[in-house]
């Protein structure tokens, strides 16, 4: 089965860093965007960054300077490395990829389950 899973949450200081991962397995043809979404209790869900296949980056005002999504096609990964945490960076971490599952099809937007992040001191 195709699925998406986080890694790397936790709990940090303010100030602090983590680094999540995002992997892609099962029968997947190729990876065109990946990017992180998060969501805080009683808040929607927010993009925070992406990366398309080519390698190419956006990122949340909130998040600028701050956090560097990066991606290894090879190991069809998604990276966010976030530096300088703050309370409020705490929320539930969602990955998010288009994929193409077969030769010839169009890309389908999959979910991974989550992870959470808490900045706290």
């Amino acid at each position: 089965q195709v699925q998406l899973v986080e890694s790397g949450g936790g709990l940090v200081q303010p100030g602090g860093s983590l680094r999540l991962s995002c992997a892609a397995s099962g029968s997947i043809f190729s990876i065109n965007a990946m990017g992180w979404y998060r969501q805080a209790p009683g808040k929607e869900r927010e993009l925070v960054g992406s990366i398309t296949r080519g390698g190419s980056t956006t990122y949340a005002d909130s998040v600028k300077g701050r956090f560097t999504i990066s991606r290894d096609n090879a190991k069809n990964t998604v990276y966010l490395q976030m530096n300088s945490l703050k309370p409020e960076d705490t929320a539930v971490y969602y990955c998010n990829a288009d994929l193409i599952l077969r030769w010839g099809g169009d890309s389908v937007n999959y979910w991974g389950q989550g992870t959470q992040v808490t900045v706290s001191s």
